[in-house]
């Protein structure tokens, strides 16, 4: 059962750690892209509109003088070694400005169903490194990678450990990859299960037999979430940008 919504303490999303330079900049040019690149979360499940649908006209009021465009490559099912085999013509032909990866799920919940079959863990973490080593390399965009969601289907016995150590090991290529930023919807999500008391029934689709992805009102959460952690990563870089021109 939901909490009274009177005794609701709001959860927020975890700062980025770094700003967002390059993407602040293009807003002073008054012109943006970004480019979301992962699974189901990215793409869109049943009749959930994805937080990739939903940003863009959260960022406008912000900025209101920026064009900000979305280019959204997400495949449901997908894992990060096949989604780095997209890079070159998914991403880095867009000349993004910021790239928002979602990750790690689907080597967590090992559907047998996925078409190719899912990545073990190792061949995720070597896949995102890489990833962002040639993000780095080959873009000058900045880089937020997403982990994973807080739902039953990754929280199971069999597979909690596995989600956490995952959620640990994103954060971690992070830190190593200097610069790049994790939205940490896991730790967000789960806020809003054990602080805020929101149910899983209110969190799942519920048209969801697995379990496994967002109703449109977390979807919703999320959005505004990233939305924040944007602003601030934004308004991180725009202040150093002014202590460095003082």
């Amino acid at each position: 059962m939901d909490s009274d919504p009177s005794q609701i303490i709001p959860v927020g999303p975890i700062p980025f750690e770094h700003g967002l330079p390059h993407f602040a900049h293009s807003l002073i040019r008054g012109k943006s892209k970004i480019v979301a690149i992962g699974s189901s979360t990215t793409a869109g499940e049943g009749n959930i509109k994805p937080y990739p649908d939903r940003l863009p006209a959260l960022l406008q009021v912000p900025y209101p003088n920026a064009k900000i465009t979305m280019v959204n490559e997400g495949i449901g099912g997908q894992e990060a070694p096949i989604e780095l085999e997209r890079f070159d013509t998914d991403v880095i032909a867009e000349k993004p400005d910021l790239v928002i990866w979602q990750v790690g799920t689907n080597a967590v919940w090992q559907s047998p169903d996925l078409k190719p079959p899912p990545p073990t863990f190792n061949d995720t973490t070597k896949a995102i490194r890489d990833g962002l080593i040639k993000l780095r390399d080959e873009t000058q965009a900045d880089v937020i990678l997403m982990d994973l969601q807080y739902l039953p289907a990754v929280l199971t016995p069999a597979k909690k450990d596995k989600a956490i150590t995952m959620v640990k090991a994103i954060s971690k290529l992070a830190a190593d990859a200097n610069g790049v930023n994790v939205f940490h919807r896991f730790a967000f999500m789960e806020g809003l299960h054990e602080v805020e008391g929101v149910s899983f029934d209110r969190m799942v689709d519920p048209g969801d037999e697995t379990r496994l992805h967002q109703s449109d009102w977390v979807t919703d959460r999320v959005t505004r979430a990233l939305k924040d952690a944007i602003v601030g990563g934004v308004d991180k870089a725009w202040s150093l940008l002014a202590a460095n021109t003082d």
